[in-house]
């Protein structure tokens, strides 16, 4: 066996160490550098992500259910920053990982990294144990927002209610995108990588790489910081996709961060501490709407919603073709055929490339056809998503709830522990927990 292994080397070995062709001589002096080969990805270091991953969410759900610490939260979530963002270039991400899972399940021809699948997954399953730990203290993008929100101010709900759509419909435009194999959005408008790849851990052309092939996205990501000085997580809050996959499983979580350890006694202070506007106020204080109006309204949404589904569905299928533009295979049939018609005269790098390929024109053809026909379908049921979004939305800002006290919003309190501090039973906790006199 290690002969026939070795057999199998020979060429590799050979044609690393010898050129196919003589090089060229130059009368000038000039030599050729010498080849370099970039050393391969380590396995033990994706093993190592995965590892640290796991940790930094057990850590992070029990310090932000058990031991109730902001601190102690933002020094993880400090260490997450520089680890998973900084050092490692923000890739793998459990954001960018929709992508791949997607394509994966969809193409059999593809094959996805453990890693990716992990990344995807392990958040998932915590969120669904523990609520949004890994928005508090462990994805970098949160992390990096969240560090320089030094004077957050609060948005209107109906502000706020309205731009979270935002991170469905990127969801859903991701998800379509991957499918058709066209394009990874999320990667490609990532706003924060290209600021984590100019500190050079690894990488020594870092920086040159973040300011040559991604100044927009470099100029996008730092729009994003200063706007967070002021505005707590904006990216997390109404457009990251696989923040809005763990809201929904967040809802259905076993265990969630609490404001007060104890009993609530209606101060008002988490409510003003909370920059997400992720703290909901008791309803005992508040005019019960009447039923009739309430009823009222809920039997009209739920006319409505059929409506919504269909007029999104026929939205989406309309933008199916121009969004088949984006795949490659269409943008090279849409030139040849541009060619081939007189249309346009001479050729470009696109048509070039197909013409060495040798393949007639009727199968280039045909194969766009195809695409856009499953552009077709996934842009019906992209419109199809986002009305459903919506309606969902609508019902549920219209029903009614009892609270008799002040909770976070399951959904979008991200547990990352600013309220703590501010709850006078919690503080009293503390001083008890650390010997001190209580008032009475």
């Amino acid at each position: 066996m290690p002969i026939l292994v070795a057999l199998f080397l020979m060429p590799a070995a050979s044609a690393l160490g010898a050129e196919r062709f003589a090089l060229p001589k130059f009368k000038s002096g000039y030599e050729l550098p010498p080849l370099e080969v970039p050393p391969a990805a380590s396995d033990a270091l994706e093993y190592l992500d995965v590892a640290a991953l796991a940790a930094a969410l057990a850590l992070a759900s029990y310090l932000a259910l058990r031991a109730r610490s902001r601190r102690a939260l933002w020094v993880l979530m400090a260490a997450s920053l520089v680890y998973f963002g900084f050092y490692r270039g923000g890739c793998i991400c459990s954001i960018g990982a929709i992508q791949n899972v997607v394509l994966a399940l969809l193409d059999n021809g593809y094959a996805i990294p453990f890693t990716a699948v992990a990344f995807f997954v392990i958040p998932l399953a915590v969120t669904l144990l523990f609520g949004r730990t890994f928005c508090a203290a462990v994805c970098p993008l949160g992390a990096l927002q969240d560090i320089v929100a030094v004077r957050p101010v609060r948005v209107p709900a109906w502000l706020d209610h309205g731009l979270g759509l935002l991170a469905y419909v990127y969801l859903g435009a991701a998800v379509l995108f991957a499918a058709t194999g066209a394009a990874f959005l999320i990667c490609e408008y990532d706003p924060f990588v290209a600021i984590f790849r100019l500190v050079p851990f690894t990488r020594p052309n870092a920086m040159m790489e973040a300011f040559g092939g991604s100044m927009g996205m470099l100029i996008l990501g730092a729009g994003f910081v200063l706007v967070g000085l002021f505005i707590a997580r904006p990216y997390c809050r109404w457009l990251c996709p696989y923040g809005a996959m763990l809201r929904l499983l967040s809802r259905a979580s076993k265990w969630h961060v609490t404001i007060t350890p104890d009993e609530c006694v209606h101060c008002t202070l988490c409510e003003d501490s909370c920059p997400l506007g992720a703290i909901q106020k008791p309803t005992t204080d508040l005019p019960r709407p009447d039923r009739l109006i309430d009823r009222r309204r809920l039997a009209l949404l739920l006319i409505l919603v059929p409506l919504l589904l269909a007029g999104g569905g026929c939205f989406g299928r309309y933008l199916g073709e121009p969004f088949s533009r984006v795949h490659f295979t269409v943008q090279q049939a849409e030139r040849v055929r541009l060619e081939e018609t007189g249309q346009i005269t001479g050729t470009d790098d696109i048509s070039d490339a197909f013409y060495k390929t040798q393949r007639p024109r009727e199968e280039l053809y045909a194969e766009a056809g195809a695409i856009r026909g499953r552009f077709d379908i996934g842009g019906t049921l992209l419109g199809v998503w986002v009305g459903l979004v919506v309606a969902v939305k609508l019902i549920h800002l219209s029903v009614y709830r009892t609270r008799t006290d002040y909770e976070p919003d399951r959904a979008t309190c991200l547990s990352c522990g600013r309220c703590f501090k501010y709850c006078p039973v919690e503080r009293k906790r503390l001083k008890t927990l650390k010997g001190e006199p209580t008032t009475p």
